[in-house]
């Protein structure tokens, strides 16, 4: 039985990518070609591959992995995202990718349906990121890979992070460390393979244009992205370009394998 608490977590994430649905399909930011394929090759998919896409969001993800390699299925809890997520698909003419409606955290498949599982962007949006990367590790095949992929803030700014995401995105429950995702990774019995890291570049103004945060916090979010110009609070390398602020997200992606 889900809790209150996962329960109504679950219904802030729908309302906030039901709206978020087509500025997050139309943001560069989340369709950047480097992340993308930095994930295609280093998870070394190929056309022996099924693969799972968790929280799939718009699939942006399994569009380009569908590129690659045999079938691949894309979950997610937002009905709005999926349609976008068809969509897309139907745009790229893709006849090897399906897409479900479901909670992350209970996957509905079979134990090691999949001989790779990813999820990109995710994690800071789940409360039990265990639980998530448990699931993802039972629907994997023996010898299979789980990539992750998501924001890792510096030790010393996450809090200051969390903030301000919390105040653009409710849904946002806690970054992880790339020394905290890691640690999960080996928890659960996973065996790292690789790891990256790099950073996606985002203009604040923008951001704000695909979020849909609370009408008497967006200053006080610019404000935040002005202090972190001058005094590097939240660790996203704010500096002005002409006279917008851009800043990067830094990203970590893990990729493991199933023994």
């Amino acid at each position: 039985m889900v809790d209150y608490d996962s329960q109504y977590h679950n219904e802030l994430i729908i309302d906030q990518f039901t709206k978020q649905a087509i500025p997050f399909t139309q943001n560069a930011a989340h369709s950047a070609e480097y992340a993308v394929k930095r994930l295609v090759t280093l998870s070394n998919a190929s056309k022996k591959d099924t693969v799972l896409d968790v929280a799939c969001g718009s699939g942006l993800v399994s569009c380009e992995l569908a590129k690659v390699a045999d079938r691949i299925t894309g979950i997610d809890i937002t009905p709005a995202m999926i349609e976008q997520a068809n969509l897309l698909k139907r745009q790229k003419d893709l006849n090897n990718i399906k897409y479900e409606i479901g909670d992350v955290a209970h996957l509905p498949f079979a134990d090691a349906s999949f001989s790779l599982v990813v999820t990109r962007y995710s994690f800071h949006h789940v409360v039990d990121p265990y639980s998530v990367l448990s699931e993802m590790k039972r629907v994997c095949m023996r010898k299979g890979r789980v990539v992750v992929i998501d924001v890792t803030p510096a030790s010393d700014k996450v809090d200051m992070y969390d903030y301000v995401e919390k105040l653009r995105d409710p849904s946002h429950v806690k970054a992880l460390t790339f020394a905290k995702l890691r640690e999960i990774f080996e928890e659960i019995g996973l065996t790292i393979i690789n790891t990256d890291f790099f950073r996606i570049e985002m203009d604040v103004e923008r951001l704000l244009l695909a979020s849909f945060p609370n009408s008497e916090d967006i200053n006080k979010i610019r404000q935040l992205f002005i202090e972190d110009v001058q005094n590097n609070i939240l660790g996203v390398n704010s500096h002005y370009v002409g006279t917008e602020i851009h800043f990067t997200f830094p990203t970590s992606m893990i990729i493991a394998q199933k023994s």
